[in-house]
């Protein structure tokens, strides 16, 4: 197989590597201060609107300093995974989001 025949990044930038609409996780880190939780799913929910109660789940960290939060849904566009991205690292106390 030549490099020709494979392309495993889209040459198009605007072009995904994922199928829509798909199963997607997305996790974001911060200190376990204040309402973190509430904060993270606000800003998913904003841009998934049909967010289940039970699709958001919580990890502390070993030392309890900082808390994981995931959610996972069913992303229909690679525009709305960028402004999930987006809205999540703009907040200043979402310190990592994957």
């Amino acid at each position: 197989m030549t490099a020709t025949q494979f392309h495993a990044i889209p040459e198009d930038p605007k072009e995904s590597l994922f199928v829509f609409p798909c199963s997607f996780v997305v996790k974001a880190m911060g200190r376990a201060q204040g309402d973190f939780v509430a904060l993270i799913t606000d800003i998913v929910a904003k841009h998934v609107p049909d967010l289940a109660a039970d699709a958001v789940k919580t990890r502390p960290s070993k030392a309890g300093n900082f808390t994981a939060v995931t959610a996972t849904f069913v992303a229909t566009s690679q525009e709305q995974l960028d402004n999930i991205y987006y809205a999540l690292s703009a907040h200043p106390d979402v310190l990592m989001a994957l």
